[in-house]
């Protein structure tokens, strides 16, 4: 448990630094979803209403650390704050200087400022705490709002709560009571929903849900291992072989626990990975030379069915290729059961996120993660830096 959130702490006349996750899509210098800006915007004017000055940092895209790169230049977010706040939010160069110390001295009351991209400064991955100590002398208070980074210990989310009081963001608050509902003490029955590409990703969320699910449905990439298990034909289906007799193991524990697992039993199949390939559905095997990329009509309505029942529904990972729209189906049958399920509805973020938002549901679930990494690493039971940080120093 945290000890302590932004709304426990006094905020009128400090310097509040807070870590935000703004590494949104920008295509020719345009910001082409927000999401992730808009997400922290409650968190911000909590801070920016009680009449502290703020600090905003992120990252953004990819940089190789320690340079500038105007590529991943914060300066579109700026702008997109400035907007989303109806007042100038300037950009901040260097955190390690007088400057950037003067600048922030200068801010009025209610007054913010963005920090470059966190990772223009050498030191950040690595944790460095000389420079956790340079973020932490710009601010009186650490508040951590970015849940999709907490799961790194990097200096701007660990390394400068280790020098002034922390806590937790609204954000990150509500993302922990949305997992903590999951996985401490779920309505029953408990389902759990698992796609993508591969078994590898995934092992130590299945080892972990296994203990606490009432049923496990597996689809995407992922489900092609499984069915190998079970001797089914997946002909050129995504397959990792030295995964199979793990996968074969973990059936058999979920069978020991009494564990439902669904696997798909019918499957569109495309002679190539194209959204105009030839395609067909088909029940069992799949023929040589195809490939499954999405699951069939009755494994959708199956699936779907024991969602809707479910009292706690936890969905990680598309069904099939929903991208491309012949093969997006399978992915829209679950998305549909999740709104429609009367329980707890917690949708990982990543490609499952991207899902619900593609067929506009998002509204309709529980809880939507915006951290894809940060939510898996939940789902294995491991306990994130960025949140054990705030529980050393909050």
């Amino acid at each position: 448990m945290l000890k302590r959130s932004v709304k426990d702490v006094a905020l009128a006349g400090q310097r509040v630094l807070m870590r935000a996750d703004f590494n949104v899509p920008i295509k020719d210098g345009v910001i082409t979803d927000a999401t992730r800006i808009t997400a922290s915007l409650p968190t911000i004017r909590h801070i920016l209403a009680s009449g502290a000055r703020l600090v905003l940092a992120s990252h953004l895209g990819r940089p190789k650390e320690g340079k500038f790169d105007a590529a991943a230049s914060m300066a579109p977010v700026a702008l997109e704050l400035s907007k989303q706040l109806g007042r100038e939010v300037k950009l901040l160069a260097d955190p390690r200087t007088d400057a950037a110390l003067e600048m922030v001295a200068a801010l009025p009351a209610g007054g913010v400022v963005l920090a470059e991209n966190v990772r223009f400064f050498a030191g950040e991955s690595a944790n460095d705490d000389a420079l956790g100590a340079a973020w932490a002398r710009l601010a009186d208070i650490f508040v951590n709002d970015a849940f999709g980074s907490s799961h790194r210990a990097h200096a701007s989310v660990v390394g400068a709560a280790k020098h002034i009081p922390a806590v937790a963001g609204l954000l990150v608050e509500k993302e922990l009571a949305a997992f903590d509902a999951v996985l401490g003490n779920p309505k029953r029955p408990f389902v759990a929903v698992l796609g993508g590409a591969k078994v590898s990703d995934k092992i130590k969320v299945i080892e972990n849900l296994l203990e606490r699910v009432d049923a496990i449905i597996i689809g995407g990439g992922m489900a092609y291992t499984f069915l190998a298990a079970k001797g089914v034909a997946v002909g050129s289906s995504l397959l990792e072989k030295d995964r199979i007799e793990f996968a074969r193991g973990l059936l058999d524990k979920a069978a020991a626990k009494g564990v439902r697992v669904l696997l798909p039993q019918d499957h569109v199949i495309a002679d190539r990975f194209a959204a105009d390939a030839a395609r067909q559905v088909v029940t069992g095997a799949i023929p040589d030379g195809w490939m499954g990329l999405d699951i069939g009509p009755a494994s959708a309505a199956e699936f779907a069915a024991c969602v809707r029942s479910a009292g706690t529904a936890l969905w990680n990972g598309p069904m099939g290729v929903f991208e491309m729209e012949p093969f997006a189906a399978g992915t829209g049958a679950l998305a549909q059961a999740m709104a429609d399920c009367q329980g707890i509805t917690v949708v990982g973020g990543g490609d499952s996120a991207a899902a619900v938002n593609h067929f506009h549901l998002a509204e309709r679930m529980t809880h939507v993660s915006t951290g894809g990494g940060a939510s898996l690493e939940l789902l294995e039971g491991v306990d994130l830096p960025g949140v054990a940080a705030l529980m050393d120093r909050g």
